[in-house]
């Protein structure tokens, strides 16, 4: 049985994607503009200058998150400190579309980590899917070639991109069992803020180690600073609102679906933007992912 989607939640579910895809595409048109590690730290700055004026006294010393900032914090670092600094790592030497397309494989590594550390039981059919979905990964880790694949032949984004999925895997299923206080879940910008606080944090001390490692140097410009702050806006902030919203009107297994046009969005874009023309082992890859999604999804 399957829930019922109307018009508003298709919208709320489809357009994370979209704003998602541009993300891929700004990552890579800035790479050589400023470290990665630091764009995710003034990403999620920006973001929780934007989140403060609607998240009330979250960050107050008598709000309730302080009781539970070990929980925050743990979802700062999986959700926005691991993820995206992998992702902007990744589109350092990969590019949106391989990027894009290896996170579809997220809903694998969903079903792995939950079987694995939160003790969710897997059928036979979630593993045929999961089959599936990862030989659509290994299409786009081989570039369409499976000699690729038997020499190991990968290239540094890809991997990173592995992690962020495996991260964002743990976000997800740490984020289905916390027990927020009433206080904080009856705002979904105070929620987010709590959240985005201790990522920023996170986030921080990454880039400060990314500068003792011998960073290239930040080259400002009003480009520069326009996509920031959409990066900022949109994948962050109105993303993150839409999909929530999206996601507990139709449920998380629905809302797998729609993280695969992710890639689509992603290829149109690449195309129209960055002239990367996607290749025939990109549609393949993208129907093995997710035929593999909907032989997993699907219930006996």
């Amino acid at each position: 049985m399957t829930a019922r989607l109307s018009p508003k939640t298709i919208f709320l579910l489809t357009l994370p994607p979209l704003l998602w895809a541009g993300n891929a595409i700004v990552g890579r048109l800035v790479h050589d503009m400023l470290p990665p590690v630091l764009l995710n730290f003034l990403r999620w700055v920006i973001a929780l200058l934007i989140l403060l004026p609607l998240a009330g006294p979250v960050l107050r010393r008598d709000s309730a998150l302080w009781r539970h900032w070990r929980q925050y914090a743990l979802l700062g670092l999986m959700g926005i400190g691991l993820y995206n600094t992998f992702q902007y790592m990744a589109l350092q030497s990969s590019t949106p579309i391989n990027v894009t397309l290896v996170a579809s494989g997220l809903p694998v590594w969903m079903m792995l980590t939950g079987r694995l550390f939160f003790g969710v039981p897997v059928s036979g059919r979630q593993m045929a899917g999961a089959a599936l979905s990862i030989a659509g990964v290994l299409v786009v880790l081989a570039r369409g070639e499976w000699r690729h694949v038997l020499e190991l032949r990968l290239v540094a984004g890809d991997l990173f991109m592995i992690l962020a999925t495996i991260a964002w895997s743990f976000y997800s299923w740490m984020l289905m069992r916390t027990r927020e206080p009433a206080a904080i879940r009856a705002n979904w910008a105070s929620f987010l803020a709590a959240q985005v606080a201790f990522g920023a944090l996170w986030s921080g001390a990454f880039a400060l180690g990314e500068q003792w490692l011998g960073a290239i140097p930040v080259r400002w410009s009003w480009w520069l600073a326009a996509a920031l702050v959409y990066v900022a806006v949109f994948p962050a902030v109105i993303a993150f609102r839409c999909w929530g919203e999206g996601v507990q009107r139709a449920g998380p297994a629905i809302g797998a679906f729609f993280v695969n046009l992710t890639p689509l969005f992603t290829a149109l874009l690449s195309s129209a933007f960055l002239g990367e023309a996607p290749h025939a082992y990109h549609a393949v890859a993208f129907a093995l992912i997710v035929a593999g999604i909907v032989v997993s999804a699907r219930k006996g």
